[in-house]
């Protein structure tokens, strides 16, 4: 189990990680409120014997609100890797904010 101090290193270890393994590998979004923690935990279950077997297991652990913000971007990252493959290009995944310029091109009120 890693523990990751730098988000955007977290980031890139588990697309890499879904990537290599996407049909093994989790997403777990946990918030303890008694803490007021937030914890992401990026695991693949990939069970493999023998001298070689590793078990990954990345996260990322935070108390600052701006990182939901960051959280939502993770999300919408691994949402497009996982219903369009782990080959997709991710480079131009923003989150909530392409969803409201969609939103903002359609039309409000009577057309006249």
């Amino acid at each position: 189990m890693v523990y990751f101090d730098s988000w955007d290193e977290f980031v890139s270890k588990s697309v890499e990680l879904f990537r290599n393994h996407p049909d093994t590998t989790r997403y777990v979004v946990k918030y303890r409120h008694c803490e007021g923690k937030l914890v992401l935990k990026v695991t693949d279950n990939h069970e493999a014997t023998g001298a070689s077997a590793k078990i990954w297991c990345l996260k990322f652990k935070t108390d600052q609100a701006q990182d939901a913000k960051k959280m939502e971007k993770l999300n919408t990252i691994f949402f497009t890797l996982m219903t369009h493959g782990p080959d997709a290009d991710i480079s131009d995944v923003s989150g909530k904010e392409q969803a409201e310029q969609q939103q903002s091109k359609k039309g409000r009120g009577r057309r006249q």
